[in-house]
């Protein structure tokens, strides 16, 4: 795997994260009749965050489909569907509500392809807006993202850009593997360039050449080099991708050169990128919301290690959430990776 640098094309559109992703599941449900969507309150309303913003009112209520407050029930009932040939996309409303179907997505949606020695495939895509940042109550804002990465046979997936939010919900539909999609919440409303006429969908494919048409881009498997640099590697996906871009303009400042590697995806993860970018730069921090104690920042930590040994400078150096439960709104800024809390890292990092 190489590193890859997304640039939209010059007749992109300014699109916030969420509608980005609105527009990703309109082109695949445009392209595949058997694409669906499942979800709590994701029909006339558009879901609590507006993602589905009126598809049910274009593909009608057997296609965008409102259902019981019943985790376990959606996501046993798209394994049915995705048996059965369908492509279904369950909307968890919150990442703390994720556990009652936990179940379901490690003890049967993970194991079905294995299960059956490859002959059945279960595309089912689950959506979890994830993480904090936006002053919510217990139960949403939670950064589960690893504990599934820890079950083989999932995809764990997030995207760290609205373009890569268009594109990545295209591929992971025209996945056939069951994948986990973890939308970071606290970035909805963020604005970026997104081309509108790229993705598996967006690009013409249809329910036979998506699949296809999905290794063209291949943002599943690929981290990408979001800014390049020649000091410091600073690891980040989804929700923390922003803050470290902002750290690396900030030290630039200051005029030390971060470079910056978006993973796009937890799992599989792209060690190769990383690798590359700390043989070019030797010094390394992982920056991730969830807790560091057993998190992704640790298995970054370690294959850097094992992979870098004589060319690293300094530790590897890690900057997450605490091992406590979520905190309440009011001091959530005291748990979330900021920009002080990175940069102080980055500078431990450089004084070793």
């Amino acid at each position: 795997m190489t590193a890859q640098t997304t640039t939209p094309a010059s007749t992109a559109t300014q699109l916030p994260f969420a509608k980005a992703i609105n527009a990703g599941l309109d082109a695949a449900l445009a392209g595949d009749p058997k694409v669906l969507l499942m979800g709590e309150d994701i029909g006339p309303l558009g879901g609590v965050f507006r993602v589905t913003d009126g598809l049910q009112a274009t593909y009608g209520e057997d296609r965008v489909v409102d259902t019981p407050l019943a985790e376990s029930g959606i996501i046993g009932t798209a394994i049915g569907l995705a048996l059965r040939g369908y492509r279904p996309v369950c909307e968890i409303q919150f990442d703390g509500f994720i556990f009652p179907g936990f179940d379901q997505i490690t003890t049967q949606l993970a194991k079905m392809h294995y299960r059956s020695s490859g002959r059945l495939t279960v595309p089912v895509v689950i959506r979890v807006p994830y993480g904090g940042g936006i002053g919510a109550v217990e139960h949403h804002s939670e950064s589960p993202e690893v504990l599934f990465a820890h079950t083989p046979g999932l995809r764990v997936v997030s995207p760290g850009s609205p373009q890569d939010a268009f594109v990545m919900i295209q591929e992971a539909i025209a996945s056939p593997d069951p994948v986990l999609f973890f939308e970071p919440k606290g970035r909805y409303w963020e604005k970026g360039a997104v081309d509108l006429s790229t993705g598996p969908y967006a690009s013409g494919g249809t329910s036979a050449q998506a699949p296809a048409e999905a290794d063209a881009f291949d943002t599943l498997n690929k981290a990408v080099v979001a800014r390049p640099g020649t000091d410091l590697t600073l690891v980040a996906y989804g929700a923390t991708v922003a803050t470290a871009l902002k750290v690396a303009a900030s030290a630039a400042s200051e005029g030390t050169s971060i470079e910056v590697i978006d993973l796009r995806s937890i799992s599989p993860l792209d060690t190769t990128t990383v690798v590359e970018s700390v043989r070019r730069t030797h010094r390394c921090v992982v920056v991730h919301e969830a807790p560091t104690f057993l998190g992704s920042g640790a298995e970054i930590a370690a294959r850097v290690t094992e992979q870098c040994f004589y060319e690293l400078e300094a530790p590897v150096l890690r900057v997450g959430g605490f091992h406590t439960p979520y905190p309440v709104a009011k001091i959530e800024h005291e748990y979330l990776p900021g920009l002080d809390r990175v940069l102080d890292a980055v500078d431990r990092a450089l004084a070793f």
